[in-house]
């Protein structure tokens, strides 16, 4: 059985479980009458996400379910999704993708270990006051540094495959949250495989490596110029060079570092790489055997981190994961889960349609990859055959990767753009190109 074959009976079978509504509700009495809006639509329904008013979506949900004619107003949705807890979409994650993926040794590695990355991103919230207490918000200020106001922010943090692109672990915090906070967070409950965690320079510190080490986690990440010591020394050298040096914490972090039961001392690699820019950037490793890992890989390996930020564009951009339909802090916490699980069920589902474009490498100019404009189209529309009909799963998934294969985009590597930082241009991309996939 393929693994997107086995990710849509998981589902189906979670979804018509008694035992998963009853875990995921607020109260037992809830989803317990023969509603309109049951437990199973109303996932169904948060998982069809659209930019479109509530009102057409909920009228062309029950059109596709062929129910007759059925009206469900927004605020019976509303009252709906209020008795439902997010939790649900972190166990549909958990076991329908996630332990799907790794039940089998057939997953894509690099030298045995499975890629991890790590990092965090500003996630804009809706604008209300129970929201902003919980979450917390930024202020708006002007060059004299005068506030202009604020508005609601969380911090989005996620444990991310960088090979198999699936989400493992996710957490929307604080406002103020400390990204080593979070990270450890997913890192103290994940399942461990032969793991190699990906990181930038948000996150070394003494705590956070002597935490990987202590915890058997082998890492990779990126020193700042404001960094250790070590590091300091080997950014005005324009040579690569690799060295092994042994870290003790500062005075003033040993009380900390030993109530948290961790190591007063950790062996760790440090290794310069050259950038494209001509500036020398400080890598740190725990992978300190230079003929097993030699320096000239680093840079490469590093650089797959960039799969963390494609993630982020994926859930903002082409899921409009700030588009959020509800004005409540369970409401942001369900957007958020759910479309995490919907980007790892597109991953899952499009492994075939991705294998088969792969294949015509030979007769095409540049490699080719799905579209996900169109893929998560695609499983829009399709996700009441996908987990609530009837339908043959096979046949329909042999439907679901022909349209997952039209027009592809290109992979054209070493191209390399700048950054554009202006708003205008931001408004202008959003207002007039951007292409909506809901």
């Amino acid at each position: 059985m393929s693994k997107a074959i086995t990710v849509v009976e998981r589902t189906k079978a979670l979804l018509n479980g008694n035992s998963f509504k009853a875990d995921h509700r607020c109260n037992p009495v809830f989803f317990s009458r023969n509603r309109v809006l049951t437990f199973r639509m109303l996932i169904l329904l948060m998982l069809r996400k659209s930019l479109k008013s509530a009102q057409l979506v909920l009228n062309e949900f029950f059109d596709k379910m062929n129910t007759g004619v059925i009206t469900v107003t927004p605020g019976a949705f509303t009252q709906a999704r209020s008795k439902m807890l997010h939790t649900a979409f972190i166990e549909l994650n958990r076991k329908a993708v996630v332990e799907t993926i790794y039940e089998k040794d057939e997953y894509e590695k690099y030298r045995g270990y499975r890629l991890l990355g790590i990092d965090g991103s500003k996630v804009t919230l809706p604008n209300e006051r129970d929201i902003r207490q919980f979450f917390g918000s930024v202020r708006i200020a002007n060059q004299h540094e005068s506030t202009r106001g604020e508005y609601p922010v969380g911090i989005a943090s996620v444990l991310y495959d960088l090979l198999n692109n699936v989400a493992i672990d996710a957490l929307p915090g604080h406002a103020k949250s400390y990204e080593v906070d979070l990270a450890t967070a997913h890192l103290a409950n994940y399942k461990k495989i032969k793991d190699l965690l990906i990181f930038d320079r948000n996150y070394p510190s003494y705590f956070f490596l002597a935490f990987l080490i202590h915890s058997g986690i082998s890492f990779l990440g990126r020193c700042s110029r404001s960094s250790f010591k070590e590091a300091r020394e080997m950014f005005g050298r324009q040579m690569i060079q690799s060295r092994t040096v042994t870290l003790k914490p500062h005075h003033t972090k040993r009380k900390q570092i030993g109530k948290a039961g961790l190591p007063m001392k950790i062996r760790v690699r440090f290794v310069s790489v050259l950038l494209e820019t001509g500036e020398v950037g400080v890598l740190v490793t725990s992978l300190c055997d230079e003929k097993l890992w030699p320096t000239e890989i680093f840079k490469e390996l590093y650089n797959t981190r960039w799969g963390v930020e494609t993630f982020y564009g994926t859930l903002k951009e082409r899921l409009n994961l700030e588009n959020f339909t509800g004005k409540t802090v369970e409401s942001v916490r369900q957007d958020f889960y759910s479309t995490v699980f919907i980007s790892g069920i597109e991953s899952v589902l499009t492994g075939e349609a991705r294998k088969k474009l792969s294949d015509k490498d030979d007769k095409n100019e540049y490699h080719q990859l799905v579209n996900k404009a169109v893929s998560f189209n695609t499983i829009k529309n399709h996700v009441t055959d996908l987990f609530f009909g009837e339908s043959d799963t096979e046949i329909l998934l042999e439907k679901l990767t022909r349209l997952f294969m039209t027009n592809p985009v290109c992979e054209r590597k070493n191209r390399k753009f700048p950054r554009k930082r202006r708003p205008r241009a931001s408004l202008n991309y959003h207002k007039r190109f951007k292409k909506i996939v809901f």
